[in-house]
């Protein structure tokens, strides 16, 4: 067992370890994102850092918002929760499932529930603490959410506990980033219907939340004051390139940026191979490096023989195999040499191996491509 100064050296020397990896994160590309949907839906927005911020560090993250005004950040778990309060002391919903045993115990900091199940509301009625809860409806997703036919008997099981307030209602679309208007307006118009019912029973909700990123550029809603903001925050388009609401989200800034250092360089002869099962043959003379990341770092496999990087500002195609720690590249110059910094990831959208323009010319879900970076890579805030 680690004795907690052994922790606390081991902490030290971690903030002054130079890693050859390493994920830069732009406050400056959060921030107008955000503010770009503040503007252009007019209505309150919750930031979502589930996922460890969509890969992008949930940290720091929340330390970027942090002074920002906003009703709440979201999280999936508990324990997202958490870490983020290390940090920061935005109010935090937290939108997954936690097992109801659980309630009892867990440290209640500015955390607000969305609820969906009554065992979970008799558990955090039982706590006996002043807690906000956020019901979710099932409009269609099927996933989650109460039936709406259901509505006024989970309403009054919620009011027999005093401690709890309503303090809102949301529902989760299943279809905002695909081609039909229809199944986002009948989404919306069940949604709608409810919240009328809600309000004559006399609740009223503070937050009321349909939408989320892709949502916000579709639903028409005559009650919802908020969105959910995930994808969009972090700059990353949900709309597939066919689609024409694409076009709406172009002034979206990719705030991640993932970069390595070349740690070896091989010359290679025409006929030398490369890397796992010989799947790349040099055709000429030529010079590769290795990259210290691979798959378990968040690069593609897909990307064997295929993908680029950025070397110097010049596109460097990726030779044979991903490895699992390991990628190697054709270097574009000779002035390349070991310690240089190569751009994997970038946060220019006109570059090729941008997290969309890999997403779109490799069917890749970008999405994916983003909360499959490893959290062992070091996450750096820049301003």
């Amino acid at each position: 067992m680690i004795s907690s100064g052994i922790r606390k050296v081991l902490k030290q020397f971690e903030r002054t370890y130079e890693p050859f990896n390493r994920i830069e994160i732009s406050r400056a590309a959060l921030l107008h994102n955000l503010h770009w949907f503040q503007g252009q839906t007019g209505l309150r927005v919750i930031p979502v850092l589930k996922s460890n911020a969509y890969g992008h560090g949930i940290r720091e993250v929340a330390k970027a918002l942090e002074g920002q005004d906003l009703s709440y950040i979201a999280v999936d778990g508990y324990f997202e929760a958490v870490r983020i309060r290390e940090v920061s002391q935005l109010p935090i919903l937290i939108m997954g499932m936690i097992p109801a045993k659980n309630f009892r115990s867990l440290r209640y900091r500015n955390f607000a529930f969305v609820v969906h199940d009554e065992s979970s509301i008799r558990a955090l009625g039982a706590t006996g603490r002043r807690l906000k809860v956020h019901i979710e409806l099932n409009t269609g997703m099927n996933r989650y959410g109460i039936e709406t036919a259901a509505l006024e008997k989970f309403v009054k099981l919620i009011q027999s506990f005093s401690n709890l307030e309503i303090e809102g209602v949301m529902s989760h679309l299943a279809d905002s980033d695909g081609d039909s208007p229809r199944s986002v307006a009948s989404e919306v118009e069940l949604f709608d219907k409810t919240v009328e019912r809600l309000q004559k029973m006399g609740v009223s909700p503070k937050h009321i939340h349909v939408a989320q990123t892709a949502g916000s550029q579709k639903a028409v809603s005559k009650y919802a004051n908020t969105i959910r903001l995930g994808i969009g925050l972090y700059g990353s388009n949900p709309f597939p390139s066919n689609n024409p609401v694409r076009r709406v989200l172009s002034e979206l800034r990719p705030a991640l940026r993932l970069v390595s250092t070349i740690t070896e360089i091989h010359e290679l002869s025409p006929g030398d191979r490369v890397s796992y099962n010989y799947t790349f043959e040099a055709p000429k003379k030529m010079r590769i490096g290795v990259l210290p990341l691979g798959y378990y770092e968040g690069i593609p496999r897909a990307l064997s023989n295929a993908g680029v990087v950025m070397i110097n500002d010049k596109p460097a195609p990726i030779v044979g195999r991903v490895c699992m720690n390991h990628t190697i590249v054709e270097l574009p110059d000779k002035a390349a040499s070991v310690g240089d910094e190569v751009v994997v990831f970038s946060n220019q959208k006109s570059d090729p191996n941008s997290i969309d323009a890999i997403a779109t010319s490799y069917d890749l879900f970008n999405y994916s491509l983003l909360t499959s970076l490893s959290a062992d890579v070091r996450r750096v805030l820049k301003p």
